[in-house]
Parts: structure tokens; C-alpha cells; sequence
């Protein structure tokens, strides 16, 4: 069953970026408050990932307000980084945080598909999705996409939300994300679906060795997937 952001027959594609489009203001308060901060911690671990050295090029996808795109600057800060995201509102925030910190040259953010990327084959060295993949329309045309305009060699590190394993704490977390998380979002965001779906969306997503399964049958080689902070969300790691 595919699940979309509202009830209505357009496609998820199109409801997907109406929703970030609408929240788009409260996007970065909501991620840090709902979170208690942890988010910022999820994306370095993920980023981590990706190993020392130089990256010459990185393409962050599904970038939003380009907050993983800031964080590869700090990590590789000789890199040339492509943010790439469908939501137009999203996108401006993210270049006046880019701008602000003067790193214009360095990070350009463009509006684009995820499933259909405007990038020759073999364009980037590595590629990151940070809470992206679960809103794609079609995952596995998604992550073909991800494996066509990476090199050779290159890697991908992708940070989604997934199922806690400890008994007691997926019941809090369940709760939290299923009654608490929709309320405040609600309220502060005006959006009464956009963290609603949050939820039901993590709950439909093939998280953990599902997950590693489905990069695995779209040409890449799974390397590891690293649980962080009782499995609230995983860090991903594969090779083209």
C-alpha cells in the first residue's frame, strides 16, 4: 500500500513537495524540538560514514533547508556539494543558510526529481539521503537513480527512520511518534497531515536488512547498517 501525505488522487511525488512547501517555515524548529536535538548527532554519525579524505564531488539528496549539506561543508570543505530537492520553499531557506555563512561557491542547491536526476552517469563520488528515501514514489527507481550518476567505487550513506528492537522503548517510541509528534506538529506546523504521515510512513519503510536487501537488488554492494539511539533511526552504508 503506498502512503501519501493526503487523501487525495494526485500523486505522492506532488503531495510530498505540497507538504514541505506548506511546512517548509517550521521545518528546522520542528526537526530540533521533536528530536531534542538528537538529529544533529544522527547526521555527523551518518556522514562519518562516508570516511577521511577528500570527496571531490557529493550530491545530497532530498537536501531540504541543506542541513546536510552545511555538515558535509564542515567534513569536506574542499568538496563541491549538489543539494538537490523538490520542494521550492525548502530550497530558499536552505540558500539563505547558505549564503549566510558565505558558502555560496562551495554548496548549490537545485529543485529536482530523486527519480529522475539531472546529472550524467558516473557524476558524483558520494551521495548521501538523509529522512528522503521513505517519501519517494517508486524506491527502487529512486535507488537506481542514486547508483547511475555515482563513479565507480563510490559510496552511498543513507539515514532513514526505522523500528527501535527494544521491546519496551518501540512501545514509547510508537506512542510518541503515532499521538505525540502529530499534536505538536499539528499545532505549530497549521499542517494537520504532515507528521501524521511521518509516522505512517516509517511504519510502511523496509528498515534495517530490508532495507540493505533493496540497495542490494538495485546494484549496490550493502556494506553496513549502523542502528543509532536504540534504532530510532538507522545510518546506511554501501558501494557502487
Amino acid at each position: 500500500m503506498e502512503i501519501k501525505p493526503y487523501q487525495a488522487d494526485d500523486t505522492k511525488k506532488s503531495q510530498v513537495s505540497r507538504m514541505f512547501n506548506r511546512i517548509a517555515p517550521y521545518y528546522d524548529f520542528l526537526n530540533h524540538f521533536l528530536s531534542l536535538g538528537i538529529d544533529k548527532y544522527w547526521r555527523k554519525r551518518a556522514i562519518s560514514l562516508l570516511g577521511p579524505g577528500e570527496i571531490p564531488h557529493i550530491l545530497d539528496i532530498a537536501t531540504g533547508t541543506a542541513d546536510v549539506a552545511l555538515t558535509l561543508n564542515r567534513y569536506y570543505p574542499k568538496s563541491t556539494i549538489i543539494g538537490l530537492d523538490i520542494s521550492v520553499e525548502m530550497l530558499s531557506i536552505g540558500r539563505k543558510k547558505i549564503s549566510e555563512k558565505g558558502l555560496t561557491p562551495q554548496i548549490t542547491l537545485i529543485e529536482g526529481d530523486s527519480e529522475n536526476l539531472p546529472f550524467d552517469e558516473a557524476s558524483f563520488d558520494a551521495i548521501t539521503v538523509a529522512f528522503g528515501v521513505r517519501n519517494f514514489e517508486n524506491l527502487d527507481k529512486g535507488i537506481k537513480e542514486m547508483h547511475r550518476v555515482l563513479k565507480k567505487g563510490g559510496k552511498i550513506v543513507v539515514l532513514e527512520f526505522s523500528q527501535p528492537s527494544f521491546f519496551l522503548f518501540k512501545i514509547v517510541f510508537n506512542f510518541y511518534f503515532k499521538y505525540i509528534l502529530p499534536l505538536i506538529g499539528r499545532l505549530t506546523s497549521k499542517d494537520p497531515r504532515a507528521y501524521q504521515y511521518l509516522y505512517e510512513s516509517v511504519q510502511a519503510f523496509p528498515s534495517g536488512e530490508n532495507f540493505l536487501d533493496v540497495l542490494g537488488k538495485n546494484g549496490f554492494k550493502p556494506i553496513q547498517c549502523n542502528p543509532l539511539t536504540f534504532g530510532i533511526c538507522s545510518a546506511y552504508l554501501a558501494e557502487k
